[in-house]
């Protein structure tokens, strides 16, 4: 799920990758184009295994790498267009420690624990108590946030004073709930409300080591390993160079829901 706040006038181009590491470590990255006429924060919910702490979340940089979508889009350029798609916070006392921030690149970023733990994250970041009372799904998740920040501006409507921003991807690394299924926050919450359908303009990547690969006959194999058209020295160990990548296009409108492999 991608909350983000305070409301945008739109989010396009979104592509997210993902890959279980070590010990059941799920790594995502997540990129996106947003118009907004302010400073905005998206939040991400995420299946972390129980008990995890308020450090069970690492965050990677990859401020020197603005391309890495660009490049991984390059291991399909020789398929066919079209094929590979389809388809109230309670709360504890206000003593409590605050939560850290961390600087990832051009984002400040924090880890939330847990719903009720939002009071102690920063008050610039906070959302208003009623916000997750539509979606009790997400009550045992933990959630990611990133402040963004009027950086990269890519083009400005002046009439309707919007300005489109493109920024570096985002990464981290997480325990997950699930070691045997990839997670991908794709519900859509961009104007405050949850809606039963929304419109995609999604790509999907991960990759896979070993075991059943079923689940990905419906997804686009690159014809190279990833080191053939990724610069691996500057994906922070996010990638494998000596695998394939996969990738599953999601346009249009469907059911406004998380995607699981």
């Amino acid at each position: 799920m991608c909350c983000i706040m305070p409301r945008v006038e739109y989010v396009s181009d979104t592509s997210i990758f993902a890959r279980f590491i070590e010990k059941g470590e799920q790594i995502l990255v997540y990129s996106m184009k947003v118009g907004a006429q302010e400073d905005i924060a998206m939040i991400l919910p995420i299946p972390v295994a129980r008990n995890s702490g308020e450090k069970a979340v690492s965050f990677i940089n990859l401020e020197k790498y603005p391309d890495f979508f660009k490049d991984m889009s390059k291991g399909f350029i020789t398929k066919l267009r079209g094929k590979g798609g389809g388809g109230g916070f309670g709360g504890p006392p206000p003593t409590k420690p605050k939560l850290a921030i961390v600087k990832v690149g051009q984002f400040e970023a924090s880890y939330v624990p847990t719903i009720n733990d939002f009071d102690r994250l920063d008050e610039r970041f906070r959302l208003p108590e009623n916000t997750w009372d539509a979606i009790p799904a997400y009550k045992k998740y933990g959630f990611v946030v990133f402040k963004m920040s009027s950086i990269a501006k890519a083009e400005t409507d002046e009439k309707a004073k919007t300005t489109e921003h493109a920024y570096h991807p985002m990464a981290f690394r997480f325990p997950s709930l699930n070691r045997s299924r990839l997670y991908f926050p794709t519900v859509h919450i961009h104007d405050g409300e949850i809606h039963d359908k929304e419109e995609f303009d999604h790509a999907l990547y991960c990759q896979v080591t070993g075991g059943d690969h079923s689940s990905l006959a419906s997804r686009l194999e690159s014809e190279q390993l990833a080191s053939a058209f990724m610069d691996v020295e500057k994906c922070e160990g996010v990638i494998e160079g000596d695998e394939h990548i996969y990738r599953k296009l999601i346009n249009g409108r469907h059911r406004n829901k998380d995607i699981w492999i």
